[in-house]
């Protein structure tokens, strides 16, 4: 992060280094535990409308908590709130291998959606406010490169330890501990919340209304691309583990482009930016159907498109920070995790009905949800 100083440099480094990570290790859960719990169903020969069934429970426990956030924050500060959590999240995943019947696992899947939810929300907006508003757009891309490399990293981890023990469910536990090590230091501080200015969450509404949209958008085809990805590909000819490997190479792209493109943010008009990236992401979709029947142009092509997609949350998270401190700033954010919520619950739905209807149906809703969003900020102007 760049600062004006030495000593801020230092003050600030370890904070950001730290919620960083968080963005890391929970990046790596997320990537794992989505084409894992996908993988187990299909085993168990339960078909898509089950599987999307399953996926939904974590967008049930994101949107069941999201409306108390702001009450935890404030009551227990975001420090202690995120170590809580990530202990929760820990536990859940070990319970996992231990309670192997799918209905148990609905439950469990709605604890870890809330889990995951306070850990996203409260990491992610302490970070945005420490950060000086010069540098915001490349501190928010460094928190969504490794985030993206944590997801990135998840269906390639899966590769290597294979589906046949508990051992990946471990890790993924093992990952929320040591970041939970972190959080809870005693030498890692929190800034100090003033309550948000508006009574109610949906007061914030119209103050933000592309950021929620981006937030439902990202939501919808990271929950739908990470759990059906990999089986339009088994559709097309892949095997398993060249699926998985093209879905850990897709996430990889994030990594790529999060800084520079954060760079951009910070020195050009993000609206414009915003509907470049979006643009770009409509149009890498309509190639899937091509791309996907030649490995290597699908390796590609998909790097690139998730590159240039991810962005779109960082550049209208930055656009957050630059107007709204505190308390407000957490309630946006909560608002925009009932978005992220929502976006996750029908994703898988909306995916596994596109995937029924047509055999490229995946690349069709990719295409038509980003070309939509591309078109908010032309008309929403003073939003972005």
């Amino acid at each position: 992060m760049l600062l004006h100083s030495p000593a801020r440099s230092a003050v600030s480094a370890a904070p950001t280094l730290s919620l960083t990570v968080v963005g890391l290790m929970f990046g790596l859960v997320m990537g794992l535990g989505a084409p894992l719990f996908t993988l187990e169903m299909v085993d168990l020969r339960f078909g898509t409308g089950m599987i999307a069934a399953n996926t939904m429970m974590h967008a049930v426990g994101s949107l069941a908590i999201a409306p108390f956030i702001p009450r935890i924050s404030m009551a227990l500060g975001p420090k202690r709130a995120v170590t809580l959590a990530l202990l929760t999240g820990a536990a859940t995943l070990a319970l996992f291998p231990l309670l192997p019947s799918i209905w148990v696992w609905f439950g469990l899947r709605t604890v870890l959606g809330a889990a995951c939810e306070i850990i996203l929300v409260l990491s992610e907006s302490w970070l945005n406010q420490i950060t000086p508003d010069h540098a915001r757009g490349r501190v928010m891309g460094l928190y969504s490169t490794l985030l993206s490399i944590g997801i990135a990293a998840g269906p390639a981890l899966l590769t290597v330890t294979g589906r046949t023990s508990a051992l990946p469910f471990a890790c993924a536990s093992v990952a929320l501990l040591v970041t939970t090590g972190l959080v809870a230091a005693p030498w890692l501080p929190h800034p100090q919340l003033t309550p948000p200015q508006r009574p109610s969450l949906l007061r914030y509404l119209p103050l933000a209304p592309i950021v929620i949209a981006a937030t439902l958008l990202i939501a919808m085809l990271d929950s739908a691309a990470t759990s059906f990805l990999a089986l339009y590909a088994m559709h097309s000819g892949w095997s398993e583990h060249a699926a998985t490997l093209l879905l850990s190479i897709m996430l990889l792209g994030a990594t790529a482009f999060q800084i520079p493109i954060g760079w951009i943010g910070d020195r050009t008009s993000r609206r414009w930016l915003l509907v470049s990236l979006a643009g770009l992401a409509a149009g890498g979709a309509l190639l899937w159907p091509v791309a996907i029947h030649h490995p290597g142009l699908a390796h590609v092509l998909l790097f690139a498109w998730d590159g240039v997609f991810a962005s779109i949350y960082t550049v209208a998270m930055s656009v957050v920070g630059d107007r709204y401190k505190g308390g407000d700033l957490i309630a946006i954010y909560t608002l925009s995790s009932l978005a992220w919520g929502a976006g996750a619950f029908v994703g898988p739905a909306l995916a596994a009905s596109s995937m029924a209807a047509a055999p490229d149906g995946l690349a069709w809703f990719a295409a038509i949800t980003c070309a939509l969003f591309g078109l908010l900020p032309l008309f929403l102007k003073k939003s972005a």
